[in-house]
């Protein structure tokens, strides 16, 4: 079990209460569109069988959170895959469901608290990430988490920007960013679901 802390932000291991609202996150045409996917069109009942498998056999190189706010909301996922314990690095996925807390930092939150767990915990060299070209809030985002613009990416007939943050990178500002947790401020209506993979 897992848990981790951020400051208006607490990131757990998926459970099956979160199956329902996941359901109504991952079927929203919105959500969808940001997350270069189409919507779900499968019955709940499907959903939810393929979700407990999800929990009952979790992907080998991969670790899903649910992320809710201080008082116990949940809000949103996040989560690492594609973990490669060779090259020490993994590629990261948020999703912040909830469109009342677009904005206000959760997106910034979650994601420096799931890197510094990537980076600390998991002893990676690299986390990257892919997020729509046109997704510019999305981005600027990423950069104040610490992610760099590496290349464009040509995936499933869209244009991404592959992004990526280096340990020493991280490590030399990290104490910054995890105390801007708690005063940053900065509108992040496009982490409603920047990367795609998993979202």
């Amino acid at each position: 079990m897992v848990l981790l802390q951020g400051a208006r932000v607490v990131l757990r291991d998926k459970r099956i209460e979160d199956a329902e609202q996941d359901y109504i996150w991952r079927s929203d045409p919105e959500l969808a569109r940001l997350d270069a996917a189409y919507p779900l069109t499968m019955s709940f009942d499907r959903y939810l069988k393929i979700f407990e498998d999800q929990l009952r056999y979790p992907t080998p190189g991969s670790h899903h959170f649910s992320t809710e706010t201080a008082d116990g909301k949940f809000i949103g996922n996040c989560m690492y895959y594609d973990l490669d314990s060779v090259n020490r690095q993994a590629e990261l996925g948020i999703v912040i469901g909830d469109k009342d807390y677009w904005g206000n930092a959760y997106g910034y939150d979650t994601v420096t608290t799931l890197l510094d767990y990537m980076f600390s915990e998991k002893n990676l060299k690299r986390v990257y990430l892919h997020t729509l070209e046109w997704n510019k809030r999305a981005q600027r985002c990423f950069e104040k988490c610490g992610f760099v613009p590496v290349k464009p990416v040509r995936r499933m007939s869209q244009d991404f920007i592959f992004m990526e943050v280096l340990r020493a990178d991280w490590f030399a500002k990290a104490e910054e960013r995890l105390a801007a947790r708690w005063s940053y401020k900065g509108k992040d209506q496009g982490l409603g679901v920047p990367t795609t993979g998993e979202g």
